[in-house]
């Protein structure tokens, strides 16, 4: 049985930092690509950031040079340590690989 599960949300200011967590399962997680998307109420969901099995890494313009995604391969679990957080990065944020999806969690970035 596949699961993501995230951890890590939040709520901090703006110019503070949050890394979140995702723990995966039940699949062959070293050979995936996994990505971190998020959506705020009322828009659509975006693609944040994106690393492949061999670490290749992707960012969406609107978080380059904040957000960075990682992953440990022993561990099943993706990272994504965001700095310089700013009031319209408040979204749920989820992981997510192949078909799967996590639950979310919740960043809110105060002004």
């Amino acid at each position: 049985q596949v699961q993501l599960v995230e951890s890590g949300g939040g709520l901090v200011q703006a110019g503070g930092s949050l890394r979140l967590s995702c723990a995966a399962s039940g699949f062959m997680f070293s050979i995936r690509t996994m990505y971190w998307f998020r959506q705020s109420p009322g828009k659509q969901r975006e693609l944040v950031a994106s690393v492949t099995g061999d670490g290749s890494t992707s960012y969406a313009d609107s978080v380059k040079g904040r957000f960075t995604i990682s992953r440990d391969n022993a561990k099943n679990t993706v990272y994504l340590q965001m700095n310089s957080l700013k009031p319209e990065d408040t979204a749920v944020y989820y992981c997510q690989a192949y078909t799967w999806w996590g639950q979310g969690t919740q960043v809110t970035v105060s002004s």
